[in-house]
């Protein structure tokens, strides 16, 4: 009986909840990918180097969808950690009243931008610039789904309906594809069809995700009143670093794209957009890994949860990077038959040069991991340094710097090497920070994230156990009542504290991990603080909430759930929540 098992259980739940974010995550990149096969075979390259013009915008507005989704997120998982449904309420509609009102507001600058030709500080090619102005007219009518689509997968992750957020996706996949084909293949729209598809595409994955909370059977409900203002500043200060590092790559974008068509030409532009666009699949997968783990560890943040803080960053270097260092290598092999699909000629330069962005470009992904996340941890815990360090240099400084350096001499290469310097230099970054902050170099994984020595419960204050089965029980509530006592607390309640996490602990074995055929594991924490005693249970069992099953009474069964009842007259207080699809049971005695 370790905190082995915590892990596990951890690392079960992350992967658990992988896969929607990453089809979340993935759902912006297929549609760069179908806009790119579209605009390659059908329209020209002239289309494609307007649809890698519009990159810099596009990462503008994720990052205005970043600032409100990690902030709002960050908070919200606090808010869960402390039980505070209320509050997690009003942040829920104050995000809405805030994506609503930013998203009319871009979508004015760029309608007025593309119909009076005011995109001169995008391209200065006469050719191109028309063709980007029809594409930038066309997805700015997507823009308020765009970014709400980005808010509403954190609500429905919390409702534990993240069936909903996989269906939106696939539905949102197949009618993107279809409108392609019928607006640029059929119809022949060019550059606007290529725009009038995505954004289109963007309302109908909003009408899927929305009806849910529009059904009546959501615990956050969408409500028309005024919503409370006093969160607005902690989201916009919790997100605004997070998002920061989109804002850089905006500005990065901008320069990439200069220096490219001076050094490069316009098949230079080409070529990086087709690579980018169809790495940004593979780039769904870190981004899904970081939404999980931005969750979890506000959850853990709220919950003053050291242990599970760590253990998450342990889950990312143990799984997540081996994962995504497998996936990087699978398309650098792929590289040519990849390319061929968007353009056919190997003679052509803009073939070799989309070849060997797919043969570098994937050394970044399980590199980008590791900045990514210390980025997120350091906006939860309030490093603001270390953020805007991390946003400074992978937004910004690292690639355009040495693309500048390289690109006279390497030419179009010259911008792929630097994107793989940037992982470097920023892998390099965490770890110089740990050993300056702590004075020597980190031994383990709390010294290498900084964790504060007053942050949370300390060691000696706290008992950590994991239940197997049902003699691990009995063996654990000796150990709770031998804790209590070693803190000074007197028989009685040393005694009632072992009883109550028998009566619930054994109630978890007996009916949680023999609903179905899985393997299941209950983690336990014990905490001495304040004079009390605090015991929480977290299992992944189906939902199971006590408070309903001691509120049965049955009349031929007086004794029915005497257990339970017991337990509910002895506590201070008893606290359930269902985490993430994680049964959370908080006993205050």
């Amino acid at each position: 009986m370790n905190n082995t098992a915590n892990t596990k259980m951890l690392t079960k739940l992350m992967f658990r909840l992988l896969p929607v974010q990453v089809l979340l995550a993935a759902v912006d990149s297929l549609d760069c990918l179908v806009s790119s096969y579209f605009a390659s075979n059908y329209i020209g390259v002239s289309a494609m180097s307007a649809v890698g013009l519009y990159s810099p915008i596009n990462m503008f507005i994720t990052a205005v969808a970043l600032l409100l989704a990690g902030g709002t997120s960050i908070i919200c998982g606090k808010y869960l950690g402390r039980n505070e449904h209320e509050k997690l309420q009003n942040v829920f509609s104050l995000d809405l009243f805030l994506t609503a009102a930013v998203s009319l507001a871009l979508t004015v600058l760029f309608i007025t931008g593309s119909l009076f030709d005011l995109t001169g500080i995008i391209t200065a090619d006469v050719m191109i610039r028309p063709i980007f102005n029809k594409y930038l007219f066309g997805l700015a009518l997507g823009i308020l789904p765009n970014i709400m689509t980005n808010q509403l997968p954190i609500f429905l992750s919390m409702e534990n309906m993240n069936s909903r957020t996989l269906l939106s996706s696939i539905i949102y996949t197949v009618s993107t594809v279809f409108l392609n084909f019928l607006f640029v293949k059929v119809l022949r729209m060019g550059a606007l069809g290529l725009a009038l598809a995505s954004s289109i595409g963007n309302w109908i994955f909003l009408a899927v995700q929305i009806q849910y909370f529009l059904s009546g059977r959501s615990q956050l409900m969408i409500s028309l009143q005024k919503p409370d203002f006093s969160d607005t500043g902690e989201i916009v200060a919790t997100g605004l670093p997070g998002a920061a590092s989109n804002g850089y790559q905006t500005l990065r974008g901008l320069i990439v794209n200069r220096l490219i068509s001076t050094y490069v030409g316009s098949v230079g532009v080409s070529a990086f957009a087709t690579a980018d666009n169809i790495l940004r699949i593979f780039w769904a997968v870190p981004l899904g890994m970081l939404a999980v783990s931005r969750l979890l560890m506000s959850v853990s943040i709220g919950e003053e949860d050291r242990q599970t803080l760590a253990d998450i960053m342990r889950v990312v270097f143990r799984a997540y990077i081996p994962t995504m260092a497998i996936t990087s290598l699978v398309l650098m092999v792929a590289a040519v038959p990849v390319t061929s699909v968007f353009y056919h000629d190997p003679a052509d330069p803009v073939f070799m040069m989309t070849v060997w962005g797919f043969r570098i470009l994937p050394i970044c992904l399980p590199l980008s991991i590791i900045c990514m996340h210390f980025t997120c941890y350091a906006q939860a815990s309030n490093k603001q340094a270390l953020v805007h360090i991390l946003s400074l240099l992978d937004g910004v400084i690292c690639v355009t710097v040495f693309t500048a350096i390289l690109i006279p001499h390497l030419g179009m290469n010259s911008v792929y090497i630097a994107n793989v310097l940037n992982g470097i230099v920023t892998t390099i970054t965490v770890y110089v920070y740990s050993w300056i902050m702590k004075k020597h170099k980190p031994r383990n994984m709390d010294e290498l994230m900084v964790i504060p020595d007053d942050f949370g419960v300390p060691e000696e204050d706290r008992l950590d156990l994991s239940i197997q089965n049902m003699d691990d029980v009995v063996k654990i509530a000796q150990l709770v009542q031998n804790f209590c006592l070693e803190k000074g607390i007197d028989k009685n309640r040393s005694y009632l504290a072992g009883l109550s996490l028998e009566e619930m602990a054994g109630n978890v074995v007996e009916h949680g991990f023999t609903k179905d055929k899985k393997k299941h594991t209950a983690d336990v924490r014990v905490v001495h603080k304040d004079d009390d005693v605090i015991l929480r249970i977290k299992d992944d069992c189906i939902p199971f909430d006590p408070r309903e099953r001691q509120q049965m009474d049955d009349k031929n069964d007086p004794t029915r759930n005497i257990g339970l009842k017991m337990v509910f007259k002895i506590a201070k207080s008893v606290q359930y929540q269902n985490l993430l699809g994680l049964n959370v049971l908080t006993m205050r005695i």
